[in-house]
């Protein structure tokens, strides 16, 4: 045991006993830390482990678990979670304790010792060649473990070692090796602390990733749980609402009619098919949610409704809210009037950037699921889909938007574009010209006659948004900090923004502003605050005001200049709370494109962006 690096001392806990209770904390943690990166080392070991147990788990064989002390224990609890979590049977993924279930609370002296009980016990399991079984020994040499891992290679088992020291004797037994090395530990010979840890990650990684291999997710969704108790009910509930934009009681009612089985429920619905059918389409799939649906969509394409071919999504998703409209392409002019609207679904961020491909991906799914939802229709195929996203001016990113609304059958024909296409589109007669967006960011796209495009802003906060909610608060709380240092002019931006934010002291501005109570959003949402101040009078606020409004302006000239369109009147659509929501920044920022020599003409307010799109995929079914 000497030779063991789990069994040395740890140079960093030497003095642990003299240590404050902060200090071991912070001391605990950062060596905590390190399990992380240990399992990460062992990323192509852990991913070639989670192939093999899924292989084996799809041609009927098992996943078995066998471990001594703590070892044991986590990979009996690793295997007790997998029933409620993935509806897995009982006996799929087990876990063997050296001692038995009494060795699970309480110590069995001597157990691990005996490499002939671990053999006993998997007789009893009946273990055979389609089992793969995992040995977790820290110390990479419990006699237990051993016994059990010999056993399992005679039977023709797969054979996975898990231990925490290099060139164990377990990993030369085995035919494929985890070795996470954590070194020692804070307690010297604790294995149960950074060793532990790093074991329950990789066993983790092992079940989970078998499992979603094995469709027992859909996305990042528990499609396959059992709804056992009040909160897996609750979780089954809202997984279909998340997947199907329904309400709760429909939702209840939904999975009544599936008796309960949640992938039933979710296929019954998306495909608009009987529980009977999506289960006949589950089994051909081998129960995996997204290849039924796509088996679903091949055995059916070309036998949609007839009444598909007058429907259309327009979509605007940003960084607060996605919006989905479901509308009728005969009834479609422009401007889209409200009797084209058939139906309305909003959900959360699906700015790639901002919220990653599966919550983006999920969002705009849940809108327009409630689309069909408010329509009374069922979902369908449209003809065609136009999605207009913040964060998607790559085409690698637009490439996959379209590949998912591929997968998922959306449309006939589906346009990908940014989120600033259809702001244009939205407020211009004939789809050119300019569009200004001022709200908790700025940016202004132009498009000229010829379709050439031109876009100048837009880079961020950090980077810029001049003319934007954010920067014209910042630029009032410049004011009012320089004000108390005596070098700024006194202004009542002070007892304004003070009162809005709940301050009563300068000195409280600090913590607000840096302590993480007032996020971007937050802030740009004081906008207000300043503008009405300026309007009241204000000499410092009207500056800022102003200010923002010229570089708003330079912002929109270069882009008119850049596509030829500064020298005649030009059609401009406006969008962003601060431009919709207050006419005095309106009116600042057209006087100052005037100066400038622009001449705007109509001026348009978008205050429902997603109609742009409506237009954009009207115009895209027209010429298809």
């Amino acid at each position: 045991m000497d030779h063991l690096l789990t069994e040395a001392r740890n140079p960093a806990s030497t003095n642990l006993d003299e240590l404050t209770a902060l200090e071991f904390v912070r001391l605990m943690n950062r060596e905590d830390s390190r399990a992380v990166g240990s399992v990460a080392s062992q990323a192509e070991q852990i991913a070639q482990a989670i192939e093999v147990i899924s292989e084996r788990l799809r041609a009927g064989g098992r996943l078995i678990y066998v471990g001594a002390g703590t070892s044991g224990r986590l990979g009996v609890l690793d295997a007790a979670e997998c029933p409620p979590t993935f509806n897995s049977p009982p006996e799929q993924v087990v876990g063997v304790i050296a001692g038995g279930y009494d060795a699970l609370t309480r110590a069995v002296e001597g157990a691990e010792d005996h490499p002939e009980l671990a053999q006993t016990d998997l007789s009893k399991l009946n273990l055979c060649s389609r089992d793969v079984l995992v040995g977790i020994a820290t110390s990479g040499r419990t006699p237990y473990v051993l016994g059990a891992m010999k056993y399992a290679k005679e039977q023709g088992a797969a054979v996975i070692a898990l231990s925490c020291n290099p060139e164990s004797e377990i990993s030369a037994v085995a035919d494929l090796s985890i070795t996470p090395i954590v070194g020692p530990e804070v307690l010297s010979g604790s294995t149960r602390l950074k060793a532990g840890t790093a074991t329950k990650l990789v066993l983790n990684m092992l079940t989970t990733g078998a499992m979603v291999r094995l469709g027992k997710t859909y996305g990042n969704l528990m499609v396959d749980l059992r709804a056992t108790n009040s909160k897996l009910r609750a979780r089954t509930n809202r997984i279909v609402r998340i997947f199907t934009g329904i309400s709760i009681d429909e939702a209840d009612a939904l999975l009544a009619r599936c008796e309960g089985e949640l992938k039933t429920a979710l296929v019954a619905h998306r495909a608009n098919i009987s529980p009977d059918d999506a289960r006949v389409h589950l089994q051909g799939a081998g129960g995996q949610v997204r290849a039924a649906l796509e088996g679903f969509i091949k055995c059916h394409q070309g036998t949609a409704p007839a009444a598909q071919e007058d429907l259309l999504v327009g979509i605007d998703g940003g960084g607060s809210h996605t919006i989905a409209l479901l509308a009728s392409a005969s009834r479609c002019t422009f401007p889209v009037q409200e009797d084209a609207i058939l139906g309305r679904g909003e959900a959360g961020p699906s700015n790639l950037r901002a919220v990653g491909v599966t919550a983006a991906l999920q969002a705009l799914d849940k809108a327009i699921s409630q689309a069909f939802v408010a329509a009374k229709l069922p979902r369908t195929p449209v003809s065609v889909a136009c999605l207009g996203l913040a964060g998607a001016g790559l085409p690698k990113d637009q490439q996959v938007i379209a590949d998912w609304a591929r997968r998922v059958n959306l449309a006939a024909n589906i346009e990908v574009t940014t989120d600033a296409a259809i702001l244009l589109a939205a407020g211009t007669p004939e789809n050119w010209g300019l569009a200004t967006v001022a709200g908790t960011g700025s940016i202004t796209y132009g498009k000229s006659l010829d379709g050439r495009t031109a876009r100048a802003g837009g880079w961020g906060y950090l980077l810029g948004d001049e003319g934007s909610g954010y920067a014209i608060v910042i630029a009032a709380l410049q004011s009012i900090v320089q004000a108390a240092d005596g070098y700024g002019l006194r202004t009542t931006l002070t007892d304004r923004l003070f009162k809005a934010m709940s301050l009563t002291d300068r000195r409280e501005l600090i913590p607000k502003i840096y302590g993480g109570d007032l996020d971007r959003a937050a802030l740009a949402a004081l906008a207000p605050v300043v503008l009405e101040t300026a309007s009241a009078g204000d000499a410092v606020a009207n500056q800022i005001v102003q200010s923002a409004a010229n570089a708003l302006a330079d912002a929109a000239f270069v882009v008119a200049r850049a596509l030829g369109l500064a020298s005649g009147p030009v059609p401009i659509s406006l969008c962003g709370g601060v431009l919709l929501e207050s006419a005095d920044y309106r009116t600042s920022y057209l006087k100052a494109l005037e100066r400038r020599g622009l001449r705007v003409d109509p001026v348009t307010l978008a205050r429902e962006p997603a109609l742009g799109a409506v237009r954009l995929a009207a115009q895209g079914r027209q010429m298809s």
